[in-house]
């Protein structure tokens, strides 16, 4: 495919630490690390990027849109709920974005059963894990290829 952004938003660097019984055990640097065999396996770049700050992924979203990404997959974390800035950010680019959430967000708490940002993506994936992110860029990989 060529290139694909793996992009996570705020407290996500907790992942391992923070809430395992809602976010797993396993880490940030693992879903990374794991990602990125997956694109090599599929002659893919997958680069990865986190922030807890709302402007530096919105930068990012920018400059996909500007270095020859093909496809952003983004956990946009608590920004889901409620950034409309990152919302226009990803309606403003023309890469696809699949929005992924480990946790099934509408089994949770109900601010967290609406998102912003879904409108303006190619699609959502919630409730699966890290294999949501798996699936994500098998989606994204498919689209590129046409069959999407």
């Amino acid at each position: 495919m060529g290139k694909i952004l793996l992009l996570n938003g705020p407290n996500l660097n907790l992942l391992g630490k923070r809430e395992p019984g809602v976010y797993g055990n396993e880490t940030l640097d693992r879903l990374e690390q794991d990602m990125k065999a997956l694109g090599t396996s599929y002659e893919t770049e997958v680069s990865c990027f986190q922030s807890n700050h709302e402007g530096e992924l919105i930068d990012k979203l920018h400059l996909a849109n500007e270095d020859g990404t093909q496809g952003i997959i983004f956990n946009p974390g608590a920004f889901t709920h409620y950034s409309y800035a990152i919302r226009d950010a990803v309606a403003g680019i023309q890469v696809p974005v699949i929005e992924v959430h480990i946790s099934n967000v509408h089994a949770r708490e109900e601010f967290r059963h609406t998102s912003v940002i879904a409108p303006a993506a190619m699609g959502q994936i919630v409730g699966l894990g890290f294999k949501g992110y798996e699936l994500a860029f098998y989606a994204l990989v498919d689209f590129e290829k046409g069959r999407g």
